[in-house]
């Protein structure tokens, strides 16, 4: 269905320190989804926005600006096609299923970057990361071209282009001012025209890659000036020579001012840029350097005390950049570059050092020999200071101030190193993730969640030893390297101790939060090559922490990246399962236990797998609320009960008041449009709202009670029944039940496959349970019945509904229906 709604996600920056905003046209839900759980899983940088047709595009680009979009071709209000009509700055991306080639072929011209080819197994996602990559480097290949051409064209030197033969191809405005020429004139012209006294390597000689010297040129009325000439070879993809490209510089002034500064002792006149700057002088020929009072000032030194020999301007330089110092003065004084710069540091008279950048110019005699050198020198401390913040901003959480995914990496890549260099050396990565961190944000906000993840770096720093790397790696994700392990069981030492830690609660905004993690732990020993796969493991160990019952740190083995691969195969093949509709619902019983008459159905999906066969809720439902997939799942659910309901009420009017159950999972409920969803679904079964429930359980009602407390009143003014399922078993709160809008509990098989007999701790369970409910004026359902004792107790305990074996197991539709056709004596008149 085509919607209006903009739905923005953001990433974390990535390993480059970039962000990408990409731009999604998509209308396809599971596309979206797959696209989503692209970035997620893969961590790209992606700050995104998905719009599901042209419109809702044209809206959101109206008012922001994205490097890349990534367009399906036929949307519900056009196509790719009409997009690529717009005025866009970013590359467009196209993603085309029906059609094929032609439709590609057609976006292409239309003036798309690139497309791609839908395949039912989605493998284009693979390759998107770098066609996004690809696309960006273009767009800003185009921009730097611009900019160059631009710049060539209002540079104020001289430059052309010459063809292998060195004939002409291309001047820009300032060669034509300066050589008198016009365009016309001087291309295909050879450039020996230029020359007053061609040098040797000038005609015939092998290309160099770069040449500069000092010279003269002509102009076309035949005025012969001093140029400084510099001249770079241009070669091919396979080293073949294109030709070459010019700079010239009229030297003219420069000249007259080295002639004025040969018959003067004018100190400042290669060196009056900036009343801030400190210019020196240095005689060549008796080695005395001047050092104006700024520059002497600039270090905090009198004038008396700064010597005047470049041994004690080496003297203040600091160590690890006298020889570099050293090594480009004398490269421009030998004439090997155009000029000299360095930057270095220099120890100030309080003891401290500041970043300066010097540079300067050799005053040269008709044979090209240096018998002067001026220049300047400026401080760049701040700059430098603020390329440092740069730098460390890139490797590091703006948040918690840790290292990032990238730095982390880094590191452990070392490691790595260090362990195939070394035999006895090990290390060990932790991979913590906070249990329960959404309850926080969602309950106390997202700036108690913030003080939380830098508490607990901090907590993080305070278990470790120097040399070891704490860092996040986003969200509430964090890694530790533990390095140079002594032994092995260290590192279950470590993380032990940091669970230890974790369990001292956290003052924050006055409220008392814990900060439960589980830990995953992948060992140097298990032979990696690869930090992303000691990561990735590490990761996978998490995992199967988070489902320990008394959540252990866990250290990964084999078994668990085999089971982690086959997870891998089942998300794969429930994405497929999606979009072939290979689900289908079986209809399970639930009987008035008083009379036995049919109340009404439960609706329990199955996955027919095309190799597995039938497959049950158990091995795939947790996989499809972690990936996502819960939503479109829950969504055919609900349509498909609706529909078969309405069916059987058409086909048998009698049994109009029969009702039937649905399950709702936590990210269904807190869908943004799953209230819109229901009444469409209603709407196009034409099934009467009061015949249907939905069958919530504790813990995803407790999650976020405000907000579902909102989603369950609107539900309920449409007369929809709401139980709470598998009651007893999960975390709630009495204070919160009385105000949700409940019609019935639903006692956990559990409890009810426990009951023996009349008395018993179950039995008294049940009891409360019940009576609770009543209390609230709730109906009471048990399911797993099994036995008609399990049924006797269940009945004098004055439970209303029930479920289970001991009436029927679930059914295919059409054994459901046989049932209403003949519907059976539920309860035996002698449990009665």
């Amino acid at each position: 269905m085509a919607t209006s709604e903009v739905t923005i996600g953001t990433r974390t920056i990535d390993d480059q320190g970039e962000m990408i905003r990409v731009l999604l046209i998509e209308d396809d839900q599971v596309d979206r989804m797959a696209f989503e759980r692209l970035v997620r899983k893969e961590g790209l940088a992606y700050d995104y926005a998905v719009a599901t047709h042209l419109a809702a595009a044209r809206e959101v680009l109206g008012r922001e600006k994205f490097d890349v979009i990534i367009s399906d071709y036929n949307l519900p209000d056009g196509t790719a096609v009409d997009l690529l009509q717009w005025p866009l700055e970013a590359p467009v991306i196209v993603i085309t299923g029906a059609g094929g080639e032609e439709i590609a072929i057609k976006a292409m011209r239309a003036g798309a970057y690139d497309y791609m080819i839908k395949d039912q197994e989605r493998r284009y996602l693979q390759i998107l990361p770098l066609t996004v990559g690809n696309a960006l480097q273009k767009r800003r290949a185009e921009h730097e071209l611009l900019i160059l051409s631009h710049a060539i064209t209002r540079i104020n030197e001289s430059v052309w282009i010459c063809d292998p033969q060195g004939n002409i191809l291309y001047t820009n405005e300032a060669f034509c001012a300066t050589y008198g020429y016009s365009r016309e004139e001087i291309l295909g012209c050879s450039d020996g025209v230029l020359w007053q006294d061609p040098p040797k390597w000038s005609v015939g000689a092998a290309p160099v890659e770069r040449r500069q010297i000092e010279t003269r040129h002509c102009r076309r009325d035949g005025t012969v000036f001093p140029v400084l000439l510099s001249t770079s070879s241009l070669f091919g993809e396979h080293g073949e020579f294109l030709g070459q490209v010019g700079v010239a510089w009229d030297i003219t002034e420069r000249r007259e001012s080295e002639d004025a500064l040969r018959e003067s002792e004018e100190r400042y006149a290669l060196a009056a840029q900036g009343a801030n700057d400190g210019l020196w002088d240095w005689d060549l020929k008796s080695e005395v350097i001047y050092f104006s009072q700024r520059w002497k000032e600039m270090v905090g030194f009198e004038a008396e005390e700064v010597g005047d020999t470049l041994k004690d301007w080496l003297r203040l330089v600091h160590p690890e950049e006298v020889q570099l110092l050293r090594a480009q003065l004398e490269a421009h004084l030998k004439g090997r570059t155009p000029h000299f710069e360095n930057e270095h540091r220099i120890r100030h008279k309080n003891g401290s050092f500041r970043w300066m950048l010097s540079r300067g110019l050799a005053v040269r005699d008709s044979d090209g020999k240096p018998y002067r050198m001026a220049g300047w020198q400026t401080d760049i401390t701040e700059r430098k200071r603020a390329e440092r913040q740069l730098l460390h901003d890139a490797l590091h959480d703006s948040l918690t101030g840790l290292p990032n995914r990238a730095l982390f990496l880094d590191r452990l890549g070392s490691a790595l190193k260090r362990a195939q260099r070394r035999k006895h050396y090990a290390f060990a990565v932790l991979f913590l993730d906070l249990d329960r961190f959404k309850v926080v944000n969602d309950s106390l906000g997202h700036v108690v969640g913030d003080q939380l993840l830098k508490a607990l770096a901090r907590r993080l720093e305070g278990c470790l030893r120097l040399g070891d790397t704490v860092a996040r790696l986003g969200g509430d994700e964090f890694a530790i390297l533990i390095d140079d392990l002594d032994k092995i069981q260290d590192a279950t030492e470590v993380a032990e101790r940091i669970q230890e830690e974790l369990r001292v609660p956290l003052e924050l905004e006055g409220h008392e939060v814990f900060a439960n993690a589980s830990i995953g732990i992948a060992l140097s020993t298990t032979g990696y090559d690869r930090a992303e796969d000691v990561l990735r493991d590490a990761d996978t160990a998490m995992y199967r922490a988070k489902a320990h019952p008394q959540n252990r740190p866990v250290v990964f083995d084999a078994e668990m990246h085999t089971h982690a691969m086959g997870l891998l195969r089942l998300e794969t093949d429930l994405r497929r399962a999606v979009e072939r509709r290979e689900f289908e619902l079986h209809y399970q019983p639930i009987v008035h236990l008083v009379g036995g008459g049919l109340y009404g159905f439960e609706a329990l999906i199955r996955w027919r797998h095309p190799e597995r066969g039938l497959v049950y809720p158990k091995e795939f439902l947790p996989l499809a609320e972690e990936t996502g997939l819960i939503v479109p799942i829950g969504e055919w659910v609900l349509r498909q009960a609706c529909e078969q309901l309405a069916s059987w009420h058409h086909r048998f009017p009698e049994s109009a008041t029969m009702a039937v159950s649905v399950n709702v999972a936590g990210a269904q409920l807190s869908h943004s449009r799953f209230v819109e969803t229901v009444d469409a679904v209603l709407e196009a079964t034409g099934l009467d709202p009061a015949r249907l429930r939905l069958e919530i359980t504790e813990g995803v009602i407790m999650a976020s009670p405000e907000a579902t407390t909102a989603t369950l009143h609107q539900l309920r003014r449409r007369n929809i029944s709401l139980h709470i399922d598998d009651f007893g078993t999960g975390y709630s709160s009495l204070s919160y039940l009385h105000r949700f809008p409940i019609d019935a509990l639903k006692i956990d098989r559990s409890f009810v496959g426990a009951i023996n007999g009349q008395t018993g701790d179950n039995v008294e369970i049940v009891r409360a349970i019940v009576t609770l409910a009543h209390s609230l004026k709730m109906d009471v359902m048990a399911e797993g019945v099994e036995t008609e004792e399990q049924l006797m107790s269940l009945k004098a305990l004055g439970c209303e509904l029930g479920q289970g074996y001991l009436f029927a197991r679930p059914l295919p539709p059409e054994d459901a229906l046989r049932l209403l056709q003949e519907p059976p004596a539920w309860v035996p008149q002698e449990v009665g």
